[in-house]
């Protein structure tokens, strides 16, 4: 298969929860128009998305709601459950660690990790916070391939390449900080700064266009 697009898969997630409502519901079909509506497309962009993984759907009949919810579970590969460590247990370690969502999404908390000697043996959510002297061989002893680096910056790079050692194939980045990973590890990094800041662009941009009307 080609290389997909984070754009295109983002989509996908959006997709895949807007047919899950449908779903229960008991909407049987949804068109391109309405999958678009409700996630800020286009009908075009909607049916070139989901053609990269076959065909769906019927034309003038639209998509089969239940069929194409479990093809979208299949392609982003929810049909099985990832566990995942957390690397940190500050404020944002606490916040994921009890998000229910994951668990609703097939991935389970294995371990939550830190160097607090004040919070190590403590429950954090689901999870219980392990010493980092334990990360890799619960890594490698659970078989995890999902890490999220909650962590200062300063340490990030460290943590990582010990992550990727310890056999983690991939990593959800919460620090602040630039990080490298070998070509066989896939790497998201979420800097909230720059997403506020895109926001403000946004606002900034929309305040303007009334002004100028």
């Amino acid at each position: 298969m080609k290389r997909i697009a984070d754009s295109t898969v983002r989509r996908l997630s959006m997709y895949l929860r807007y047919l899950e409502d449908l779903d229960t519901q008991g909407q049987q079909t949804a068109s391109s128009d309405e999958l678009a509506h409700l996630c800020g497309t286009t009908p075009a962009q909607v049916r070139k998305d989901l053609s990269f993984f076959g065909s769906f759907g019927k034309r003038g009949l639209g998509y089969p709601v239940h069929e194409l919810t479990a093809h979208l579970r299949e392609i982003l590969g929810l049909e099985r459950e990832w566990k995942v460590v957390i690397v940190g247990a500050g404020k944002i370690g606490a916040a994921l660690a009890n998000y229910r969502g994951f668990r609703q999404r097939g991935f389970k908390i294995v371990g939550v990790y830190d160097n607090d000697p004040t919070k190590i043996g403590k429950p954090w959510g689901e999870a219980i916070v392990h010493d980092m002297a334990d990360l890799a061989r619960d890594i490698q002893r659970e078989e995890a391939p999902i890490a999220v680096l909650a962590i200062p910056s300063d340490d990030a790079q460290d943590v990582v390449d010990r992550l990727v050692a310890a056999g983690i194939r991939a990593i959800l980045n919460f620090a602040p900080a630039q990080i490298t990973v070998p070509p066989h590890v896939s790497l998201k990094s979420v800097n909230m700064a720059m997403e506020l800041e895109g926001l403000s662009f946004a606002l900034t941009n929309s305040l303007a266009s009334q002004g100028a009307a």
